[in-house]
């Protein structure tokens, strides 16, 4: 997450809109300190085998709803399951405004360098459309890199398709002075 917050910083024009789909919250964890004794702490008293904490007034466990507390997401809803099938390409250009080049794609996935690159940054006068490309990249990259991070810094757009088709058609919101 700090090597995303490092490369990509949240351009003041798209956070009415990272506000609005619900992730404001996630982009905020990448500033939080961590508290390294507490999570010793918690390691030490993990029980894999019943998946939770041995804690000196019982067992606990953390639900659904502790994570959506905890990262600000909402959880209501149909459940997003199942595969699709896509062209990631067309999807890529309908929903970014841009194709990424064969070095910035290993099979589905796209290169955060090559988002950063591409829609980091938005002309101060921007449109509406612009905007929402970038709202839509910032969401992809922020999704690829803490809630299903992995040492490579590559993002697969199918699986995280539904948060993008979500924001196909946001509301407007108030544009910052």
């Amino acid at each position: 997450m700090r090597a995303f917050l490092n490369m990509w910083r949240m351009d003041p024009h798209i956070r009415p809109y990272v506000i609005r789909v619900g992730f404001y919250g996630i982009y905020r964890l990448g500033h939080i300190i961590i508290n390294w004794p507490l999570i010793t702490c918690l390691v030490e008293r993990w029980q894999p085998e019943t998946h939770t904490f041995h804690v000196p007034v019982g067992e606990m466990t953390i639900t659904l709803q502790d994570v959506a507390i905890i990262l600000g997401l909402r959880i209501d809803g149909p459940a997003v399951t199942g595969t699709c099938v896509l062209d990631v390409t067309g999807l890529c250009g309908e929903l970014l405004g841009v194709i990424p080049p064969d070095e910035a794609l290993r099979g589905s996935a796209r290169s955060i360098r090559w988002l950063c690159q591409q829609l980091s940054t938005p002309a101060p006068d921007a449109d509406e459309v612009a905007l929402q490309r970038s709202t839509r990249a910032f969401i992809l990259a922020l999704i690829g890199s803490f809630l299903f991070a992995d040492k490579k810094e590559v993002h697969d757009l199918p699986g995280k398709q539904f948060s993008l088709q979500k924001f196909r058609q946001p509301q407007r919101p108030k544009r910052p002075k």
